[in-house]
Parts: structure tokens; sequence; C-alpha cells
């Protein structure tokens, strides 16, 4: 039985494929279209899925689709889709529910607290859920805006990031900042403890449309003057407290438990996880990968096999590497298109050390193999990479390749066996969901990758989850003694990560990376 899931009709729309149970494809529409936070009918992502499961639309039984729609074309769109798939049943859920659906189903736990968190849904911000094998039980709603997310849009806006893009940015940069205005965005957000959020509007000025709408209350009690322009320190300080704020609220939110399933928008920060995972609340703590938007596919599909049709069989996804990936046939026939010289290797052995040289010769190399990542981080098969040996590595990767702000630090991906030698890791550091800690003793080594003391973001590679890529790092560390490579998404600033050939061509002539690795072909400028 193939199942079909659709979510994030508004924004970051995508789509999944179950067959019996087993996840088979995920992609996102932005990564085929090139159009970040596509939304609409994820028409390409739809193609995508069924030709990679070798399938047509006759062949799927179930189209699940998450809220919200846009009202404009609701009247008509399951018109379209009964038209798409003939002989399809529809399921139709709400968003939170797609999000529960997809951090627990797809979870490694029989038994869990869900919690699901962020800015608005279908009225929605989050619910607290039990789930075991009878499904999925709602303890408690969070209606917006009382959510920490709104506020934390309100604050990114304020420190002059975009809300909506940007607020993954606050996080990164609150490591340089102190909380000193978290007591006053608790008292904003009216976080009390086994009480949900419930935000105090006195602090915002609805004739203010810009910086967050804070209104004088709000800087009165910060100590702020409205008037004049925050300085790098204020913004950093702003950060650092909403981010403690916002960590705090979502603790309180997720109760306690032996184990704690996580999705939504918040759970994309990794700074918030850690929290979760120290908290002490939870023996385990797992979070949905791709726990913005486009997870509400995912999400759909899993809770259509469970809950519509009573499937009570587990296949939890062991990883992120669901979207198409491309033979040499197909990888040669764009190289050659677009007349570009380039080299072909007829081993992985030849293209891993070759790989290996480049890195040990400071080089910044694209690494584009397999099946294309699904969610917002690059796992290895849709990188970046550089050797924490180079000591400019950092600041080509974000100055002269990524064009992006020094507070936002890069991965260390490094093979599981190796990882406990250089780090101590958080339980999702699998799926770089978290942070981790770097050991006292390699410190200088990863100094420039450090968000602040000694915390990093760390890649932890299992072999299962992706060969080559655990190949290559392994065989850095039989050449250079260090078994871990810098790691970031192989895509330019504001655009989503790669995914086809055609496009890792264009990044890599419009970057400053030294050497690309698609398939067997190496180009080099």
């Amino acid at each position: 039985m193939l199942i079909l899931g659709i979510g994030g009709w508004r924004h970051d729309g995508a789509a999944a494929l179950l067959r019996d149970g087993a996840i088979v494809a995920a992609i996102e529409e932005e990564k085929l279209e090139r159009q970040p936070h596509a939304g609409g009918l994820p028409a390409t992502a739809i193609e995508t899925c069924l030709q990679i499961a070798k399938a047509s639309h006759d062949d799927v039984a179930v189209v699940a689709l998450a809220r919200p729609l846009d009202s404009s074309s609701e009247p008509t769109f399951h018109l379209r889709l009964k038209a798409l798939f003939p002989n399809a049943r529809m399921v139709v859920l709400d968003h939170h529910v797609a999000h529960a659906a997809s951090a627990f189903y797809a979870s490694p736990f029989d038994e869990a607290q869900v919690l699901t968190a962020d800015r608005r849904g279908d009225m929605r911000c989050g619910a607290l859920w039990h789930a075991d094998e009878s499904g999925l039980h709602a303890q408690r709603d969070y209606y917006a805006p009382d959510t920490p997310a709104a506020l934390y849009s309100r604050v990114a806006a304020l420190i002059g990031f975009r809300t909506d893009s940007e607020e993954h940015k606050v996080q990164w940069l609150s490591v340089r900042g102190q909380p000193r205005f978290e007591a006053l965005f608790t008292r904003i957000l009216g976080a009390k403890p086994g009480s949900p959020v419930n935000l105090d509007h006195s602090y915002f000025d609805t004739a203010r449309t810009t910086h967050g709408g804070f209104g004088e209350k709000f800087y009165e009690e910060a100590d702020l003057d409205s008037a004049e322009t925050l300085s790098g320190s204020e913004r950093a300080d702003l950060a650092a407290s909403i981010q403690a704020a916002t960590e705090q609220a979502v603790i309180g939110m997720a109760g306690e438990g032996k184990n704690l399933c996580f999705a939504g928008g918040l759970a994309l920060n990794a700074l918030v996880v850690e929290a979760l995972e120290k908290s002490g609340k939870f023996e385990n703590v797992w979070v949905q990968p791709a726990a913005g938007n486009a997870g509400t596919a995912l999400g759909s599909a899993l809770y259509a096999w469970h809950e519509s049709l009573g499937n009570k069989g587990r296949k939890p996804f062991s990883n992120l590497f669901l979207g198409p990936e491309y033979d040499s046939g197909q990888i040669k026939i764009t190289l050659e298109n677009c007349k570009l010289r380039f080299r072909h290797m007829l081993t992985d052995k030849e293209v891993i050390e070759t790989a290996v040289q480049r890195l040990r010769e400071n080089q910044i190399v694209a690494w584009f193999q397999g099946r294309t990542e699904f969610g917002p981080r690059a796992l290895g098969n849709r990188s970046i990479l550089a050797s924490p040996l180079n000591p400019y590595s950092t600041i080509n990767l974000n100055q002269f390749i990524k064009h992006r702000e020094d507070f936002r630090k890069f991965a260390a991906s490094v093979p599981e066996e190796k990882a406990a030698e250089y780090f101590d890791c958080g339980q999702n550091a699998w799926s770089l969901a978290t942070i981790s800690r770097v050991k006292p003793e390699h410190r200088q080594t990863f100094e420039h990758a450090l968000l602040g003391g000694d915390r990093i973001r760390v890649h932890v590679v299992r072999k299962q989850d992706s060969p080559m890529f655990w190949q290559l790092l392994q065989a850095a560390g039989t050449k250079t003694g260090l078994p871990v490579l810098y790691n970031t998404s192989f895509n330019l600033f504001g655009e989503p990560l790669v995914s086809d050939p055609r496009s890792a061509v264009r990044s890599f002539y419009a970057s400053g990376i030294d050497a690309m690795f698609v398939g067997g072909f190496l180009l080099e400028k």
C-alpha cells in the first residue's frame, strides 16, 4: 500500500511516501524548484517521490494532507487531488496532529510524551500528547498567540532579523550575549510552572509595525531607548535572554516522563533541544529532524497508516537520506551539457582518496553523493567540507562562500566510533538537532567552531546511514590523525540545499569552493 503525505501548503511544502508503513521517499519542493519556502501543492516533490518508488498516481491508496490550507484554494483543492489520484482515499488532519505523528511514529519509542510547538497552525501553536500502541492522546493544547515562538519572532525583528525566515540566527547570536533581559521575557511569556504560556500583550503596541511591535512599557523595563539603534552587545543580550526564557518555557510545556518526542518549528532550535536533553525531566529525548512545516508531510502519511488505517507495526526511519539520487550517466549528461571539464574516477576508494588529498591541501570541497537529505540540515550527502586543520577554513566558509555572520558556526562531522574521543555528544547529534561539548584537550583544535565555552555543533555519522561519508571521515583520520571535518550545507546564501547535479554545478561556480565531487566526477577551478 502506498500512502502519500503532503504538508506545508502555506510555506515549506513537501511530500513523503510510505510503502506498507515504511518511509521510502521524502523531499521538499524548494530543493527541487529552487524557490525558498515554496508553498502550494508540492507538485514536483510529489512526482519525485513517485519516481523514487517507481509508482504511478493510480498506485496511491491514500493521500494524507496536513492543514492549514490556503483559504482561497481550499474549496476546490480536494477535487484537484481526486483528479490526480483517482484511486486514493483522502485523509485531512490538523497541523499539530501531523507534527505529533511525525515525532512519535518515526521515533524508536513504543511509548512517549509528545510535544509539538511552533508559531501557528490551525489556531493551535502547540500541544502535549501521550502516545503508545493505541495511538496519540492529547493532554493539553496551546493556542496562538500564546506561544514562546511568537515572542521569539518578535525579538528576532527587534534585533534586526526577518521574521518567518531568520529566527534561527537568534539562537546562534545568543551564545555571545548575557541573559540580562531573561526575567522580563519570562514575565511577558507569563510562563509559570505547571501552567501554559499566556503572553502579556501590554508590552506590545499595535501601532508599531516594525521592530517586533514592542511598546514603551517594554522599553522602560528593559532600560532601552526606543529611538536609538541597538548596539551589538544589546542585540546579543536580547538574543541570549529570549533564548533562555524560551528554553525554560518549552521545558515547562513538555512536563516529564521516560521518553519525549519533539516536533514543530521550535524543535529546529538546537539550543532548546540541548536544554530538554539536559533538563533531567526525561531519560530520552528524540527530535523529529525535519521538524518544521515540511515534516508535516511525513507526519500526515504516518498518521494515515497508523491511526486512519489502524496498523500497529512500527517502522521508524533510520536516516534522512530520502530524496532523489543521480547515477553516473545522469551526472555526466549534465556536466557535458554545461561544457565542463571533469575527471571521472571509477571507484569510491579513488574518490575518497582524492577528496582527502584536496582537504589536506586546505581546499574547500563540495561533496555530492547519494540521495538528498530530507530536512534543513546537510548530513554528508549535500555538504561543503573543510578540514579543522586548515587555519583559514572558517573564514573562507563564512566570508567567501556562505556570506554569513561569523557567529554562525559550522558543524563538526565525526564517525560514531570516534565521537567520544573528541566530544560529549547530545542524544540527537546524529541528525545535527542538538548541541554537544568538546573535550578540554581538543578545544584548541576546534576553537574556530566553538559557539562559546566548550559548546559545538557535532554531527555523529553512523556507518549504516552514510557509508561513503563515514569512509571519507575515517580516511581523513588515517591521513591526518583527525577523523573530523567541518560540514555545512551545500547551498549559497539564501538558497535551498542543492539536490540535483545542475544546481550543484551552479552553486560551485558561483562560489569560492575549490573542488567538487559529484558522484565519481571531480570538478576543479
